[in-house]
């Protein structure tokens, strides 16, 4: 019960006043009390803590405000409060913006993309879901109830054609929108596509330029690797001269000895009062050697991984049309022969003419090389053989050949190679086979055998060890034996059915492989021959014009002819398995295990790819010389031209 001087009303009041005393709202009593609990506190900092009893009280009155859960609200708000919430109760969103910015450096600030979007990341979303995916949500939504069924049901019943109008209106318009959100979204796909593309080809071109150095450091480990070769073969020489020496001197010195020697000594001294010291200096000593020519151990793949019809390389190798060339392998060693009467020898890899191969008394209309042996036939009807491995040159040389980037157009500047040594092939020549009486148009060779054809209208079997020829097959006898032993007019000579060519070689084309033979004639006919018993075992009829080259494998044989065509035959059957023509005659022709590349009188090679059956150009098609032989490997082509440039392509 309360009081009648009001107590009750006087405890709740000193209650609340005394919650409030660390509050917001503080009385004239509250500063009071705490003006006295600074001033004990002060007091006792200055006096001798045990005889004051005052700041006891003080602190323990103190404690009991604390204690209050008021006043620990109020405490744990602010401690439970993070520093982001604070910032961003006192700063906007844009000055908090603002600041950050005004604080970065400018190195980071200049690569910040620019967004070129006009459409947001949400609208983008919405674009990607298909087009009934409203719907879809829609069916699958909460069941409304009866009553606002029938409410949506008047409410569609009420709509206007207008309205219905309008909302289609709306919805193809959206849908239109859509789409141009999707086409923006394809559009800068592909803008990434082409710049991870760009960014592949860069890193693509650095690790070529990277395999290019690898293949260059092979080479001159590999010249560093002969030298030392010879540095040694002439210390294990020198090592044998001293211990003959040695064990020369160890023997008894009889008088007979002695005679002999003054004698020698005699003879000596006459040799040498009859020529003059000039001359005398002159004889090559016995002990003279010569460098022998690098051959690569390794084989170059750089050109594997160039553009198809990339160009590597353009020389003018002769000053009139190149008749024939052959090459041992790519970036190796190359032969080439031409009208004007010359035959040169090529460092593919240096890209300069190492030397000439003179002893012809006129143009050389066919060679081949394989390894170190070139064999060469002429018009003055004779034969030559080479060995390379005797040439003298250095194959160091700070000029090499520069591969053309692939992305970049072929270059037409054609080097004009500089002059080989004289001597350079001087001891290259090994024999002469000579027995044909007309020129030597087409030859091959394969092991100790070689065969050639003639214009004599034969082909002869040579043995290459004993350096004589072993057969003599007439062409023409053969034929007409054929005809007369199978009763039939397919392998008797027959007219091609057109003016007969001043320009085509009886002999077009042959190739030998153990005791078989392949020859093409001018007839158009394709004869296969066997050398055991020197008959004609097979007689292909397809070409309307002279055979000008051919080339066969374990199952296919590939010819080229006059008559526009190239036929690809089955072996196994002797029927044609595929057949092509270009718009002019075929000179020349040759295949790999992918491609078959030809000269048809245009400027530039065709190919034909085997994989895919998809024909194409590699070359120049702005020159207006046309291409008259072609020889490739591994997808290394080289050509030759009329004008006697030699251009080198990977195909």
């Amino acid at each position: 019960m309360a009081s009648r001087d009001g107590s009750p009303a006087r405890h709740r009041g000193t209650a609340s006043e005394e919650s409030g005393l660390l509050g917001t709202a503080m009385t004239t009593r509250h500063i009071e009390a705490f003006g006295r609990k600074v001033t004990t506190t002060a007091t006792h900092l200055i006096s001798d803590p045990e005889s004051s009893v005052h700041y006891q009280h003080a602190m323990s009155a103190l404690q009991k405000e604390l204690r209050r859960p008021g006043i620990q609200q109020r405490v744990f708000s602010y401690a439970k409060a993070s520093p982001t919430e604070l910032v961003r109760s006192k700063l906007s969103t844009t000055e908090i913006q603002h600041r950050a910015l005004t604080y970065l450096p400018d190195e980071l600030l200049a690569n910040i993309p620019e967004d070129e979007n006009v459409y947001s990341l949400f609208q983008g979303f919405q674009a990607t879901l298909p087009e009934g995916e409203s719907e879809h949500r829609k069916k699958h939504k909460r069941r409304n109830s009866r009553g606002q069924k029938l409410l949506e049901a008047d409410d569609a019943e009420d709509k206007t054609p207008l309205e219905e109008l309008k909302k289609e209106r709306h919805g193809l318009n959206h849908r239109l929108e859509m789409i141009g959100v999707r086409k923006n979204m394809c559009s800068s796909e592909i803008r990434e596509i082409d710049n991870k593309i760009s960014n592949l080809n860069t890193m693509r071109k650095i690790v070529l330029d990277r395999l290019g150095d690898l293949e260059q450091d092979e080479v001159r480990m590999e010249q560093d690797l002969l030298e030392v070769d010879n540095k040694l073969e002439d210390l294990l020489e020198e090592l044998d001269d001293a211990a003959t020496l040695g064990h020369t001197t160890g023997t008894p010195h009889t008088e007979i000895d002695a005679e002999t020697e003054v004698t020698t000594t005699d003879t000596q001294d006459m040799s040498a009062s009859f020529m003059s010291a000039s001359i005398y200096e002159k004889l090559p000593s016995p002990r003279a050697k010569r460098n022998k020519p690098t051959r690569r151990k390794s084989t170059p793949i750089r050109h594997e991984h160039f553009e198809p019809g990339s160009s590597i390389k353009k020389f003018q190798a002769h000053n009139d049309m190149i008749t024939a060339l052959d090459f041992d392998a790519p970036f190796g060693t190359m032969v080439t022969s031409a009208l004007d009467d010359t035959v040169r020898v090529w460092d593919l890899n240096l890209g300069r003419c190492i030397g000439l191969l003179e002893g012809h008394q006129a143009s050389v209309r066919c060679l081949q090389v394989e390894d170190n042996l070139v064999a060469t036939g002429s018009m003055d009807a004779s034969i030559r053989l080479w060995d390379l491995s005797k040439a003298e040159y250095s194959s160091r040389e700070d000029t090499t050949i520069e591969e053309e980037d692939e992305d970049q157009p072929a270059s037409d500047n054609i080097d004009s190679p500089a002059s080989p040594h004289a001597s350079s092939m001087q001891d290259c020549p090994l024999f002469t086979l000579e027995a044909h009486v007309d020129e030597v148009t087409a030859l091959h060779f394969r092991g100790d055998a070689l065969v050639s054809g003639s214009a004599d209208k034969t082909l002869r079997q040579w043995d290459l060890v004993k350096g004589r020829c072993v057969q003599t097959l007439d062409v023409l006898w053969a034929a007409a034996q054929a005809s007369s032993t199978m009763n039939t007019t397919d392998a008797k000579w027959r007219a091609t059915g057109r003016i007969p060519d001043a320009s085509a070689d009886f002999v077009g084309a042959l190739q030998c492989f153990d005791a078989a033979l392949a020859c093409g004639t001018a007839d158009g006919m394709v004869r296969l021959w066997d050398l055991r018993s020197g008959q004609v075992h097979r007689s292909l009829v397809g070409h309307t014009g002279p055979v000008t080259c051919l080339q066969f494998d374990d199952v296919h044989l590939v010819t080229g002819s006059l008559d526009r065509s190239i036929r690809i035959w089955d072996l196994r059957t002797g029927s044609i398995h595929d057949a092509y023509a270009y718009d002019n005659p075929v000179t020349s022709m040759m295949f790999d295990p992918r491609r078959i590349v030809a000269a048809a009188g245009e400027t530039v090679a065709k190919v034909y790819d085997k994989t895919d059956g998809r024909h194409w150009d590699c070359g120049n098609e702005e020159g207006k010389i046309s291409v008259e032989r072609v020889r490739v490997k591994d997808g290394y082509l080289t050509e030759g031209r009329k004008d006697g440039v030699v251009g080198i392509w990977t195909c």
